[in-house]
């Protein structure tokens, strides 16, 4: 005979089933593994046979063999022990040959027996009740492979023993509950920014259209200040999105406890961060920042210091939404789409030259510095400010700017004005800077002015057709900021003023005279 038990191969946040078939056959004595295992599988075999002999039970001298089919789907991870053990339990009589039927299973096995926890858990859980089976998981993983439904029949045991006692009946396995929802997390106030209000005012235009934000400026400008308050401005997840940013996590294994957090997440990677801890990668294909940031923020602190490599990789997940991760036999998709907020100082002294400073690198120290950031990079930057240094005057008078509870406010009811118009309009993109090109037209069409104003800027500064749908989407949301329907002169104005050319904000003086009205 022949035990036959389901478990999941992950490939991204993807579990595909993989049936594991054990059988215990005469000859010498031999346990092998076969079905493209990778190291830590082939492992495997000490584990359990460890794992077994801690419960008192003992392989015969035969041989065994493990299959895990089909054989050309590469397979990786200490999740397959448990399958393997419940396997060999059934073959030598320890378990009913039932015990397993309609469960899949997943757990890594300590050499005493106990059963670790595993990554991957959510991911298993909402693959097996999609397949109308439950899930056997360790107890470590039971709260978060609950949130999978009420519907799914979870086993989480804490060793390998109380796994047999409950098939046997000496013992019955309470099913676990799901894990805690955590709501918003405690964020600094945006009142206690003093003074840049211009800056102010284009963190709450990116953080309601969800655009891709640039800031510049000396030291001490407050650029990560303004950074950090981001979070506290941005709407709670929707129940997809945390289920979405939740897997991914999963995969990562920062599910602690199983508890969900309705926070849109926030990554602030050191700049020493290599291209697989940004894009993802390694030797089991992890999720990097860039999905981890996933329907929240990246936050990428002095942004020329970055490897290039490192930033004109983050190029292709900007615009498509997802990371590929190319393997010779397989392909892994994780799914990435963040918003973009970047820091930097004007060059590497610093200040720059509006500073006044003089510069003991030369002239070329600011040109040559922020050319670490590749065009292509830039361009995909919606909106783009200079901070200036903020004088001792504004640091000693009072708080008086407005609070992030404020501020969010006028960011949420934006945001429900998108939710409802992409709904209306059938488009996937529920924020304004994922609209497709082609729903721009009907979305985001400016009145005649804007639209003249739109097409002199475009000409004069030579702005890229991304660039220009860019000016777009973050006029559309200045008037849903604004509460207006249409798209008129203002909006394209100020979007045109968040646009830099080649390394310097675009200067609207040189369109026309009077292009920075708002009226």
């Amino acid at each position: 005979m022949v035990a036959q038990l389901t478990t999941f191969a992950f490939h991204g946040v993807e579990a595909r089933a993989v049936t594991v078939q054990v059988q215990i056959a005469g000859g010498a004595n031999h346990f092998a593994i076969v079905g493209l295992p990778d190291k830590a599988i082939s492992e495997a075999r000490e584990r359990v046979q460890s794992a077994l002999c801690a419960i008192g039970l003992g392989l015969p001298p035969k041989r065994v063999t493990v299959n895990l089919a089909p054989a050309d789907l590469p397979k990786e991870g200490g999740h397959f022990d448990l399958a393997i053990a419940l396997g060999l339990l059934i073959e030598v009589g320890a378990c009913p040959r039932d015990a397993a039927d309609g469960f899949a299973v997943i757990g890594e096995l300590g050499l005493d027996g106990s059963i670790a926890s595993v990554a991957g858990a959510l991911p298993a859980a909402i693959a097996a009740n999609a397949r109308g089976l439950g899930l056997i998981c360790p107890a470590a993983c039971g709260p978060e492979a609950a949130w999978a439904g009420a519907d799914i029949s979870i086993l989480a045991p804490k060793s390998l023993i109380q796994l047999v006692n409950h098939f046997k009946g000496a013992q019955v396995l309470s099913p676990p509950s799901p894990g805690a929802v955590e709501m918003q997390i405690a964020a600094p106030d945006l009142k206690d920014v003093k003074g840049q209000e211009s800056a102010k005012r284009a963190l709450e235009a990116a953080a309601a259209g969800g655009h891709n934000l640039l800031m510049i400026g000396p030291p001490g400008a407050g650029k990560s200040m303004l950074a950090k308050r981001l979070p506290g401005l941005l709407p709670p997840l929707t129940p997809e999105e945390m289920l979405e940013i939740s897997m991914v996590q999963s995969m990562a294994g920062l599910l602690e406890g199983g508890r969900l957090t309705r926070a849109r997440p926030f990554r602030a990677p050191h700049h020493s961060a290599s291209m697989a801890a940004m894009v993802g990668g390694g030797m089991r294909a992890k999720p990097g920042e860039a999905s981890l940031a996933h329907h929240g923020v990246l936050f990428l602190d002095e942004l020329p210091e970055f490897a290039p490599q490192v930033l004109d990789s983050l190029r292709q997940p900007m615009e498509t939404g997802d990371v590929l991760i190319a393997r010779a036999n397989y392909h892994v998709r994780y799914p990435a789409r963040f918003q973009l907020v970047a820091a930097m100082n004007p060059c590497r002294c610093g200040h720059g030259k509006a500073s006044g400073r003089a510069c003991g690198r030369g002239p070329n120290c600011e040109s040559a510095y922020q050319a670490r950031v590749s065009g292509p990079m830039l361009d995909r930057m919606d909106i783009a400010i200079e901070l200036a240094p903020v004088m001792p005057s504004d640091l000693a008078a009072p708080a008086a700017g407005e609070s992030s509870a404020i501020v969010a406010a006028r960011i949420a009811a934006a945001r429900a004005v998108q939710n409802e118009r992409a709904a209306r309009e059938g488009e996937g993109a529920s924020v304004n800077a994922s609209l497709p090109d082609s729903a721009l037209e009907r979305i985001a069409a400016p009145d005649a002015e804007g639209a003249a104003l739109l097409t002199r800027a475009a000409e004069t500064l030579g702005f890229s057709a991304r660039g220009y749908h860019r000016i777009l989407r973050v006029a559309r949301t200045l008037a849903d900021l604004e509460g207006t329907d249409a798209v008129r002169r203002r909006h394209i104005a100020e979007a045109v003023s968040y646009r830099r050319r080649d390394g310097a904000p675009a200067p609207l003086s040189t369109i026309s005279p009077i292009a920075q009205t708002t009226g």
